[in-house]
């Protein structure tokens, strides 16, 4: 049977898997979804036989299945390569009793490469059979990582453009310089005087602009996603969820079927979605723990049932995941409803117009069957960042400390547990300076890159310390209500 997707607010507009990548965004503002989620189960002893290739290669092919088995070959030959300074692509790290999910090898250091360097392929392929020729501006709203990935993954890729938005003055410097020194005749990059959440809104009302939509079309261009919100995004994330079982598995760290714990650094919940995705498709997941940090609005919301963003945006050391508003989590409402649309629908229009929603006991009963949580300050994340280099020699930055705190508190309930590392701690070397005891008082980022280094002997990746050399191409800054008008400017540019 074909699957279609649909909106998470109405099941009326049915779409292929390659028009929901193309459109990024449902047009009611929803994400897209599939109701044939779970129908098909991975053949999990095939899957700890085989290396990360073939596994992405079966993820993307029940997931995606409209693509031919010949283009999600090319898709994965291509976004797996030689950009990635690992074979393994992920490898595991044993840190104490638990381990590391290493999401950081690729060209921008961090985890969003691994969807980032598959979705321009994939778009690719799309607009070959449902683009009818036109252009795809990328427009994506950043809390650090996504931005980069996005960016280095889109540029000068034929027929796209990729727009980003940052907020000015709340990501780390290298993440900053990651962003605005990238070349490309097709790129765009613009900070906002602002939150992630206030950009992120406005990216959603961008792609909810009837007005803006006919002036592009219009002009032969179409907008799309790059962040989690695009299913070609959240997809290619579910891969790594099964590579880590099956390298356990091969180290005869858990039996075949056995179940395995996986704690999560968590922001727009795309990443521990990602988790759900693997255990409907027959991964054994025991528990997924979302771990959040002073921003704790899912941990709030995973206690209590009420999501409500009306509180105090904090500015943290783990500023991917500084968010107030988590839009995957929309998609895990829609499976834990059974595909009821209208609550769904009920709940954002209440989380959009007051602030907050609260969840019927009955469907909290349900998220908690697969779903806990914990939170973690910066001293607390400070402290994980000490003391597992004092005690493992593992080097680790803030998001993956956020994650690898709420592990160690949780009392082990006899099963393998795996952290996600989510970035490369040189992407934070100031702070993960700071946290190991170091003065940074003065110092620029690199200056502090050049410290951790010479502490550690943990050596700087190329793609990171090489930016000081680097010219910065992308100065625009502006408010919430010109980002419009900088999609439009950006778009006229690329597509001339």
């Amino acid at each position: 049977m074909k699957t279609f997707y649909h909106s998470t607010r109405s099941g009326a507009d049915l779409v292929t898997s390659k028009q929901a990548i193309l459109a990024g965004i449902a047009s009611d503002g929803g994400l897209y979804v599939s109701d044939q989620l779970g129908d098909e189960k991975l053949d999990l002893a095939a899957i700890t036989a085989q290396g990360y290739h073939a596994t992405a290669r079966a993820v993307l092919s029940a997931l995606l299945p409209d693509y031919s088995a010949d283009e999600v070959a090319a898709c994965v030959a291509g976004a797996y390569a030689d950009n990635f300074d690992t074979p393994a692509v992920t490898p595991l790290t044993a840190v104490g009793p638990d381990w590391l999910l290493e999401l950081w090898h690729g060209p921008t250091c961090a985890f969003k490469d691994v969807a980032l360097q598959m979705l321009p392929r994939l778009m690719s392929v799309a607009r070959l059979t449902e683009g009818n020729g036109q252009g795809v501006m990328i427009v994506t709203a950043t809390s650090g990582d996504t931005g980069k990935a996005a960016l280095d993954g889109f540029a000068d890729v034929a027929g796209t453009g990729v727009t980003v938005f940052y907020p000015a003055g709340k990501v780390s410097d290298i993440q900053r310089l990651q962003m605005v020194t990238q070349k490309g005749a097709n790129v765009a990059v613009c900070g906002i005087r602002g939150t992630f959440d206030d950009a992120q809104t406005e990216v959603k009302r961008i792609f909810a602009d009837r007005a803006l939509e006919a002036r592009l079309a219009d002009a032969g261009v179409v907008l799309s996603s790059a962040n989690s919100i695009n299913v070609g995004r959240l997809v290619p994330q579910v891969s790594y969820y099964f590579d880590a079982y099956a390298q356990l598995v091969r180290a005869g760290k858990v039996a075949l079927g056995e179940a395995v714990d996986y704690c999560v650094p968590t922001g727009n919940f795309g990443d521990v979605l990602a988790g759900y995705y693997a255990k409907q498709l027959g991964l054994p997941v025991g528990k997924l723990i979302v771990a959040s940090n002073t921003n704790k609005v899912l941990t709030d919301f995973i206690e209590t049932g009420v999501y409500d963003r009306r509180r105090e945006f904090v500015k943290t050391i783990s500023p991917s995941m500084d968010i107030l508003v988590s839009s995957n989590l929309e998609r895990l409402l829609y499976y834990l409803t059974d595909g009821d649309c209208a609550r769904v629908a009920g709940w954002m229009k209440d989380l959009s117009e007051t602030g907050v929603y609260t969840l019927p006991a009955d469907v909290m009963d349900r998220l908690r069957e697969t779903f806990t949580c914990g939170f973690a300050t910066d001293d607390d994340t400070r402290a994980t960042i000490r003391s597992t280099w004092e005690n493992e020699r593992v080097l680790i930055d803030p998001h993956t400390a956020v994650g690898k705190c709420v592990l160690d508190r949780r009392v082990s309930e006899g099963r393998q547990r795996v952290c996600l590392s989510t970035a490369n701690p040189y992407k934070f070397s100031a702070d993960v300076l700071a946290a190991l005891g170091e003065s940074v008082e003065g110092l620029d980022g690199f200056a502090c890159m050049d410290k951790l280094e010479a502490l550690t002997s943990v050596p700087a990746p190329a793609q990171l310390s090489g930016l000081r050399s680097a010219a910065e191409l992308h100065p625009d800054v502006c408010d919430q209500d010109e980002m419009s008008a900088f999609v439009e400017n950006a778009c006229a540019r690329v597509f001339a």
